[in-house]
């Protein structure tokens, strides 16, 4: 399942990371808002359980999400600031770490890093800035399938067609959400208009 949230604010803060002027400080900051965001929508199923909590008129129940249900995974190195905006709004969620690197001749991707806590029975939410070819995405899931998830998502701020077409035939259960779904590659894999470099971009 692929959506594409298409709300104006979250096109605005997109369209400020594609301007070049922007500073790196200010970047980074609106691909943590962005995924703060984001990840409201993409949990908007996430069940509840009521809990029996003190309140001013006594005790009562009300409905709690499991915060220990979600693993947040961002791929280094650029998933990095989306980790601390998804981590905004579920402070008690898990944290995992793939580090993915696509060779540039080849444009496939190799896992270099890959540090995960118990996924089993867990939703695991993969946050990685762009989706290009697919391959890091579908490397990532790849992994992130031997610790026997419940369900995976994935978050990023701009994908391909290509990149799309290529996990949803491959990964059929997945579910990805994204802000803009851009023209396409270019000859050397990079989204256009996309947003160039990002890892480089947020670290200079």
């Amino acid at each position: 399942m692929v959506r594409e949230l298409k709300h104006p604010i979250l096109l605005h803060k997109l369209n400020r990371m594609r301007d070049l002027s922007t500073h790196r400080e200010v970047f980074r900051k609106l691909l943590e808002e962005l995924a703060t965001l984001m990840v409201y929508e993409a949990l908007a199923d996430l069940k509840t359980h009521a809990r029996e909590i003190e309140i001013w008129t006594g005790r009562r129940e009300f409905s709690f999400v499991n915060e220990e249900e979600v693993v947040f995974i961002p791929i280094l190195r650029a998933g990095v600031p989306m980790l601390e905006g998804a981590l905004k709004v579920l402070p008690n969620a898990s944290s995992g770490f793939l580090g993915i690197k696509r060779d540039e001749e080849t444009l496939e991707s190799k896992i270099y890093y890959s540090r995960l806590p118990k996924l089993k029975g867990r939703i695991a939410v993969i946050l990685d800035p762009m989706l290009a070819t697919g391959g890091t995405l579908l490397k990532a899931l790849e992994e992130v399938a031997k610790g026997y998830p419940l369900k995976t998502l994935s978050i990023h701020i701009v994908c391909s067609p290509e990149g799309i077409e290529r996990v949803c035939k491959e990964n059929v259960q997945h579910e990805l959400f994204t802000v803009s779904v851009d023209e396409g590659l270019n000859d050397k894999g990079y989204i256009i208009p996309g947003l160039g470099d990002v890892g480089d971009r947020l670290f200079s």
